[in-house]
C-alpha cells in the first residue's frame, strides 16, 4: 500500500511538473518565454532603426512593439519628428497656398522642405493662411513616429526611451520673434480723430492683436507726446500711448526728424515715459551719447544688436540736447564690428531722405524705387551690409520702397506708414511689416506682411490678395 502511495505521489508530481512546463511551452511563458522585440515598418531607414534599437537596448519587453512613421496635417497623439513646409524663392509675392496645392508639391517632391532644412534665403509660405512659425501646430505637413504594441507598459517604455533622441522642432518656447514696422506719427489728422473717439486703442483695434503676439514689436515713432498736440503739428496727444501699448510695442525707434517739434521738454518727457513703461529705445535720446547707444536684445538663445541712425532728414543731436542719433560711418562700422565680435545678429535702421513724388489721383510708383529719394540710398544701405549688418531697414519712407537680398543680407529700403494721417495719397496709406524669426541663435525666416489704413485711421492687415499685389509691385520697382 505504501509503495502504491509513493508511486502515485511521484506520478502526481511528475504530471504536475510536466503540466506546468508544458503550459509554459505552449503559452511561451516562464523559461520558454520569448522576449518582445522592436519591429520597424518598411518606411524606416536602417540607419534610423539602429538608433531606436540602441536607445531601447536596456529595455525588457513583454511583447513585440512596432515603430512606424506617417505624415498628417492634423494633430495626433503620436510623436512629431519633422514638419514639412512649402517654400518659394525669396521674391515670391504669394504668401499662402492651399492644402491641395501643398499635397501636389509634396507628391512631386518639389517646393517643400523639412523645417530643419529651411533657410532665410527662401520664403516660407503659409498653408490655408496658417503660417507655421506663428502657429507651430498648423501650416506644415507633420511627420509622426507611431509606437504600437499589445502591452501598454511596453509602449510607454519605448516612447520614453526614444524621446531623448528625437529631433526638437521649433516652438513658441524656442523661437524668438521680432516684428519691425515703419513710420508712426500719430499727429495732425489723427489728433483730430482722437478728439472724436477719445481712445488710443481705437487706432490699433484691427492690427493690435497681430502685432502684439511677437516677442518684440518695433515702430519708428516720429512724434513726441505733448499737451500742445494739435491738428496742425507733429505732436501726439498723450492718449496715443494706448495705441502703442495695444500693439505690444516694446522697442521704439527715435531717429525721426519731428521728435523735438514741440520742444525739448516734451521730447525728454516722452523718452522718460518709454523708460517708465519698460519700452526699449534706440536711435534717439536725451542727448547725443544716449542717442548713440546700441540696443541689445537677447532671449531664447538669440542675441540681437540693433542700431538706428538719422542720416539726412534733420533732427539729430550732437550735444546735450535731445534728438536723433546722427549717422557717422566710422562709428557705425565700429559698433557693427563690436556686435559681430559678440556673435550678435545685427539689424540697422536708417532714417534717410524722403521721396515726395506722391499723387492723389493715380498710383504713382516713383517712390517705390530704392533710389527715388535724394542721395545714394542704395550705396549707403549696401555699405552697412558690407560692414557686417545682417538686415538694413529704411524707416523714413512714407511710401513703401522695394527690398533685396545683397551680399548675404537683406535690405528693406523703406517700410512706409504704419500710423499717420496721410490719406490723400494711396501710396502713403500702406506699409510693409517684417517679422524676423530666430531659432538657435540664427535667423530662420523673415515674414513680410502688409498694412493699410483709410480715412478712419484704423490700420489693418492686408488680405492675401492685397499682399500679393503689394509685394509684386515692390518687386517691379527693383527691376
Amino acid at each position: 500500500m505504501k509503495k502504491k502511495l509513493v508511486v502515485g505521489g511521484i506520478c502526481f508530481v511528475v504530471g504536475a511538473v510536466l503540466t506546468f512546463f508544458g503550459a509554459q511551452f505552449f503559452l511561451k511563458t516562464g523559461i520558454f518565454k520569448i522576449p518582445g522585440k522592436l519591429i520597424f515598418a518598411d518606411e524606416i531607414l536602417d540607419s534610423v532603426a539602429s538608433k531606436y534599437t540602441e536607445a531601447c537596448s536596456s529595455l525588457e519587453l513583454a511583447k513585440n512593439v512596432t515603430i512606424s512613421e506617417f505624415y498628417s496635417f492634423d494633430e495626433s497623439d503620436a510623436l512629431i519628428i519633422d514638419a514639412v513646409v512649402p517654400v518659394a524663392e525669396f521674391y515670391e509675392p504669394k504668401e499662402s497656398i492651399t492644402r491641395s496645392e501643398f499635397e501636389a508639391r509634396f507628391a512631386g517632391g518639389a517646393g517643400v522642405k523639412s523645417i530643419f532644412e529651411l533657410d532665410k534665403g527662401q520664403k516660407l509660405l503659409a498653408i490655408d493662411e496658417k503660417y507655421y512659425l506663428d502657429d507651430f501646430e498648423a501650416g506644415a505637413y507633420f511627420k509622426y513616429l507611431r509606437v504600437e504594441g499589445e502591452d501598454e507598459e511596453d509602449v510607454r517604455k519605448v516612447k520614453e526611451a526614444v524621446l531623448p533622441i528625437l529631433p526638437t522642432l521649433p516652438s513658441r518656447e524656442s523661437v524668438l520673434s521680432f516684428t519691425q514696422t515703419g513710420t508712426t506719427a500719430l499727429a495732425r489728422g489723427t489728433n483730430a480723430k482722437m478728439g472724436e473717439v477719445g481712445s488710443g486703442a481705437y487706432f490699433a483695434e484691427n492690427i493690435g492683436e497681430y502685432l502684439a503676439r511677437a516677442d518684440y514689436t518695433h515702430t519708428s515713432n516720429e512724434s513726441s507726446f505733448s499737451n500742445y498736440a494739435s491738428t496742425s503739428n507733429i505732436c501726439s496727444d498723450w492718449r496715443f500711448l494706448e495705441t502703442l501699448t495695444t500693439i505690444g510695442l516694446n522697442v521704439v525707434e527715435l531717429t525721426g526728424n519731428h521728435n523735438v517739434d514741440c520742444g525739448a521738454a516734451d521730447a525728454i518727457a516722452t523718452f522718460e515715459k518709454y523708460q517708465e513703461l519698460g519700452i526699449k529705445t534706440v536711435g534717439g535720446g536725451r542727448n547725443a551719447t544716449e542717442a548713440a547707444e546700441p540696443l541689445q536684445i537677447s532671449g531664447k538663445g538669440t542675441a540681437i544688436t540693433m542700431l538706428a541712425f538719422n542720416q539726412s532728414t534733420g533732427g539729430a543731436t550732437t550735444g546735450e540736447t535731445p534728438g536723433a542719433n546722427q549717422y557717422l560711418p566710422e562709428r557705425a562700422a565700429a559698433q557693427i564690428a563690436e556686435a559681430k565680435t559678440r556673435g550678435d545678429f545685427v539689424i540697422v535702421d536708417v532714417q534717410f531722405n524722403e521721396c515726395s513724388f506722391y499723387d492723389n489721383v493715380n498710383e504713382d510708383t516713383t517712390c517705390d524705387a530704392a533710389d527715388s529719394a535724394p542721395g545714394d540710398q542704395v550705396g549707403l544701405f549696401r555699405s552697412l551690409i558690407d560692414m557686417g549688418a545682417n538686415v538694413v531697414v529704411g524707416t523714413s519712407a512714407h511710401q513703401t520702397q522695394t527690398y533685396e537680398q545683397y551680399n548675404g543680407g537683406e535690405i528693406y529700403y523703406g517700410l512706409g506708414n504704419l500710423f499717420f494721417d496721410q490719406i490723400w495719397w494711396p501710396g502713403t496709406t500702406r506699409s510693409l511689416g517684417l517679422t524676423h524669426y530666430f531659432w538657435n541663435g540664427k535667423l530662420l525666416q523673415t515674414r513680410r506682411f502688409g498694412t493699410v489704413y483709410d480715412a478712419s485711421y484704423q490700420t489693418r492687415l492686408m488680405n492675401s490678395e492685397e499682399v500679393e499685389w503689394f509685394i509684386n509691385r515692390l518687386n517691379q520697382a527693383r527691376q
